[in-house]
């Protein structure tokens, strides 16, 4: 077996582990959904005061490169440690604590209560605490500008709003922020113990239907004013029940995520490890240097996180003593660049055989009922093994969205493996049918690049507040995901655009996504690339491809950029780019709350580059 005893001088215990047959019982639960989950693993956990997770505070070991290797940090009692141990009773404990301070607060059923913050365990606490009163936590990343942060909430209709104490004064400042709001407090600011007479409901927890909401969270905002995703107690459940059995086995095994868990992704793979009683680290920083530092004590065998904490792992000089038990890497939102996964599966190590794969779905997704007779949990005790290990790890990549409730195509990446130009593989077993659309709802044949729609059981009901804005994104039943892909005859899909994204040309669409992989991998100075369209000059104009690249750290800059980046399309057989510019200010390679570039933002910023070439140069000149 894999050695997993490190987590006891962490302070995880072994029993925290959830036996098949707890497994089993809650795989049976028609009640149990994302509402009522923490209850339910704790009526069947049979050591419920077991520490299971790792919670990071900021500053803490690999929060900014604290901890030495095998040093978790002090841990006390009352979460002001560096390092928290949280098991069921304690979740539930605090859960119940803030739950008892938002019901003396006035917070009833079905309020929305605005939940602003960073990428740490702040926010899964807030969202227990408010499910377990049938309130709706409107989740929103603590890196979201103010005034963006504070629009939304008032968009949404919150009730109260609680953050961090800086969080809340840059809500206030920003001048948005609701006037009418029945509370205002800090994240620290909560009682962690449960009072003796606690303030709760006569029916408490509450008891979700399949149809009662349970989360909102925002889009990227990266084309437009962040929307509002409604997540269902049991729609957002639907795709997550088979890891119960299919996940990689908690006696041999330790998660690592660096999602933010204000995104659905975080809340799922919590969600996941308290079901299973995971040993699972929370990272309050995904930056790749932080992830990197705390994976040298925590010795992670899984790792979940964005694409921008790949990019960043990526151009740093990995340690074995970090990375060498890895064997998969899981990836989801969007599609992960090539070039970052190459660079990420040369470590670890591989169990020999692919009885079992991690993914965005689980283990051994598409496996289905043979999961139900046990065998999942014997394929996934496999991965524990090292017998037949190989060198290298596994890229597990999930292209999704909030609106499809996670991520619907499943692609694993091995070092043996060369089948990547975008590909995202195959939907996974819980979506009813894929499709590729034109722009008026006919089904394209393979080959041809049209919009990707979905019919799937764990797609949102639509977004809060904006009925007209749900009836335009789906059409026949399909659910128009944004994104622009092709389907080749095996099935497969490729991924080549988002839909805003499209560059226009005089001689027809061109797609970002194969540009900016065909430069990543025929230019290994660049560490990350973004091409977007910017207005053409005469004679044609329309649109024309233009790219903003980052160079690894200590590399040069080619001596003639543009020629660079065209001879790696070309070797491609792409279009190619008509300008590029080294990203050398922040408003060359903006990113959102979550890591994703703001194309939009690059659009507006270099829309006239190519009509006005001599007042650029002199804006880029160093």
């Amino acid at each position: 077996m894999r050695d997993n005893t490190g987590v006891i001088s962490m302070g995880l215990a072994p029993a925290a582990r959830m036996p098949l047959r707890a497994r089993l019982r809650l795989l049976a639960d028609p009640a149990l959904g994302v509402g009522s989950f923490l209850d339910h693993a704790r009526a069947v956990s049979p050591a419920p005061s077991a520490p299971f997770l790792l919670a990071q505070r900021a500053g803490g070991p690999g929060a900014g490169g604290g901890g030495a290797a095998g040093d978790p940090g002090d841990v006390g009692e009352e979460g002001e440690e560096e390092i928290e141990r949280l098991s069921l009773d304690r979740l539930t404990e605090i859960r119940d604590a803030y739950a008892s301070w938002y019901h003396k607060a006035g917070v009833k059923k079905g309020d929305p209560v605005g939940v602003y913050a960073g990428e740490g365990v702040d926010a899964f606490l807030h969202f227990l605490a408010l499910s377990s009163l049938g309130a709706i936590a409107a989740l929103v990343n603590g890196r979201m500008r103010p005034e963006v942060a504070a629009d939304y909430l008032g968009r949404v209709g919150v009730v109260g709003v609680v953050a961090t104490a800086d969080g809340l004064e840059r809500l206030r400042a920003s001048g948005a922020l609701p006037k009418n709001l029945a509370f205002e407090k800090e994240l620290d600011a909560f009682p962690r113990r449960r009072p003796a007479r606690p303030s709760l409901p006569g029916v408490f927890p509450y008891r979700h239907g399949d149809d009662d909401l349970v989360m909102l969270c925002h889009t990227s905002g990266t084309t437009g004013p962040p929307k509002a995703v409604t997540f269902g107690h049991r729609q957002f459940f639907l795709g997550k029940r088979h890891r119960l059995l299919s996940f990689p086995d908690a006696a041999s095994n330790r998660l690592l995520t660096a999602l933010p868990q204000t995104h659905s992704a975080g809340i799922s793979y919590l969600m996941t490890a308290t079901l299973l009683g995971l040993p699972t680290l929370v990272m309050a920083d995904s930056s790749g240097e932080a992830v990197h530092d705390a994976a040298r004590w925590f010795r992670p065998t899984i790792v979940v996180a964005f694409p921008q904490t790949w990019a960043e792992l990526a151009t740093l000089d990995l340690s074995p003593s970090a990375v060498g038990d890895v064997h998969t890497w899981i990836n989801t939102g969007d599609s992960a660049h090539e070039a970052h996964i190459k660079e990420l599966i040369r470590h670890g190590r591989r169990p020999g055989r692919l009885a079992a794969v991690a993914g965005p779905g689980g283990l051994g997704s598409g496996l289905g009922s043979r999961f139900a007779s046990g065998l999942g949990s014997r394929l996934g005790s496999r991965l524990g093994s090292r017998a037949g290990d190989r060198p290298g790890s596994r890229f597990v990549d999930g292209l999704g969205s909030s609106e499809m409730g996670m991520a619907l195509f499943r692609k694993v990446s091995e070092p043996e493996k060369q089948d990547y130009d975008r590909c995202v593989g195959k939907p996974v077993r819980v979506v009813e049918r894929a499709v590729v659309l034109d722009d008026d709802g006919r089904i394209l044949g393979p080959g041809r690049p049209g919009r990707l729609g979905v019919k799937t059981p764990t797609r949102t009901a639509g977004y809060w507040g904006n009925t007209e804005l749900t009836q335009k994104s789906s059409v026949s039943g399909y659910w128009l995901t944004g994104d622009i892909v092709y389907q080749d005859r095996d099935g497969r899909f490729f991924h080549v655009d988002r839909v805003p994204d499209v560059i226009h040309t005089a001689r027809g669409p061109v797609y970002s996504l194969p540009m900016e992989e065909a430069v990543m991998i025929g230019c290994p100075e660049v560490a990350d690339c973004a091409v977007v369209a910017v207005n053409a000059p005469e004679p044609g104009g329309k649109q024309a491809p233009f790219a903003t690249v980052r160079l690894r750290p200590g590399a040069s800059a080619p001596d003639d950029l543009l020629e660079r980046l065209n001879s790696a399309l070309r070797a491609k057989g792409l279009t190619a780019l008509s300008g590029a510019v080294l990203a050398t200010e922040p408003e060359h390679f903006p990113t959102g709350a979550t890591g994703k570039v703001l194309k939009r933002s690059l659009r507006e910023h270099f829309a006239d580059v190519l009509i006005r070439p001599q007042q650029v140069a002199e804006e880029n000149r160093p």
